[in-house]
């Protein structure tokens, strides 16, 4: 898995994703618009060989009739009803539906029509795609018999059966074109729904990603001030040196915690993604919980291009790993071990401390857990039999690794 691949555990943000939601619905709409000229000009296309297919029959039709004229024009002005009726059924599909039925009855009923409702059924594929009410398919079919039988009442008798034929044919198209709309219709809703769904799901899980940073940032920062505070009010009057060093851990604790809520909040209002901290910043923790009473001896053993987002996990574990240590066990000796093991970062935290981990309420085991879950790797956590506290976790990411699975507030 590339680098890139891996930065989805890096800490993104909600301006992030509602911009490339934006930028998703941007395309959504430049393609509907294209496909909207599209689907007019192939109605152009459909609408001139209707006109001109109509236009030849009637002619071929109407050529021995001693009243010619009129009744070719009669056939002329239906045919560019018809194809005005294509033309508009996109934009105005029911009232093109009321022109193209209304001319196709009248044409029935005149003998200037022989086709059975093509155009009619075309336009009400779009009646149903656009969610019309099953009246129009009624209509429809009441119209075609109807125009039909009137039409042949006129009409010498051998002709009924091919009359007939082709009413059945009309009422059969039009009830083709009418399900397929609507089953057209039924898939665009379902995949509305699930896009809706799945913008929702994306915004959530930045959320959750976000809330875990914003722990892994605020336990870390406060849990030092807490102790050293803590010190330097029991020692201010009788040790002043040793409390003013407290209180300069206090403020450079306080500054990087700030700076650090400042990056996220800045991710969230400008959309720019910064660099992930990584392996580079164990140094600087175990400096830090050193400060605060705790003595770290850090052991790392990583090649340098380990994948971002397995960088960022093994630093947000490491950081909370010794943030529960500073806050529960110390004063006390801690061991920090990481290193690859052919494509499996090792993540070890030990301490010799006898406090408890089970005050607090607090999500950090929780979010160790879910950030080595990500990557199909194990997490254990809890008491040695000769007193401290172990955490062990480990981290697939070669080529051998298991498939990611997301955890709540990830994406997979």
């Amino acid at each position: 898995m590339s680098s890139q691949g891996d930065g989805v555990e890096r800490s993104s943000s909600l301006g992030m994703i509602h911009g490339g939601l934006m930028c998703e619905a941007g395309r959504a709409d430049t393609v509907r618009r294209v496909e909207g000229r599209r689907g007019f000009a192939l109605d152009l296309v459909t609408a001139f060989v209707v006109v001109v297919v109509n236009v030849f029959v009637a002619g071929n039709l109407l050529k021995d009739r001693d009243d010619f004229t009129p009744w070719f024009l009669g056939s002329v002005f239906v045919a560019l009803g018809l194809g005005c009726a294509l033309c508009v059924r996109r934009r105005w599909p029911l009232g093109a539906l009321y022109v193209a039925l209304g001319l196709s009855g009248a044409a029935t009923v005149a003998g200037l029509l022989w086709e059975p409702f093509v155009v009619v059924a075309f336009v009400l594929y779009l009646v149903a795609v656009q969610g019309g009410s099953r009246r129009a398919l009624v209509w429809c079919c009441g119209v075609a018999l109807v125009s039909t039988v009137l039409g042949q009442a006129v009409r010498p008798r051998w002709e009924w059966p091919f009359a007939a034929g082709w009413t059945l044919v009309g009422v059969g198209l039009c009830t083709a074109m009418w399900a397929i709309g609507r089953l057209v219709r039924a898939r665009r809703r379902n995949a509305e729904l699930l896009e809706r769904q799945r913008e929702h799901q994306i915004v959530t899980d930045e959320r959750l990603r976000i809330a875990r940073e914003m722990h892994d940032v605020v336990t870390h920062g406060m849990g030092l001030i807490a102790v050293k505070s803590g010190i330097a009010n029991h020692i201010a009057a009788e040790r002043p040196a040793e409390a003013r060093e407290a209180l300069r851990v206090i403020e450079a604790t306080s500054r990087e915690a700030l700076g650090e809520m400042r990056r996220l909040l800045g991710v969230l209002r400008d959309g720019a993604e910064p660099p992930p901290p990584g392996l580079a910043g164990l140094a600087d923790i175990a400096e830090r919980v050193r400060a605060a009473g705790v003595r770290v001896e850090l052991s790392l053993k990583c090649p340098d291009g380990l994948p971002d987002g397995v960088g960022l996990a093994v630093h947000r574990i490491v950081q909370e790993a010794v943030t529960n240590v500073v806050k529960h066990a110390a004063p006390a000796r801690c061991e920090v071990r990481v290193r690859d093991d052919r494509g499996v970062v090792r993540i070890e935290v030990v301490d010799d401390g006898s406090g408890g981990r089970g005050g607090g309420g607090g999500h950090g085991l929780v979010g160790m857990r879910e950030r080595v879950a990500v990557y199909g790797g194990r997490f254990m956590a809890g008491p040695l039999p000769g007193g401290g506290f172990r955490v062990v976790a480990t981290l697939p990411y070669g080529a051998d690794a298991p498939p990611r699975e997301p955890a709540p507030g990830t994406d997979a």
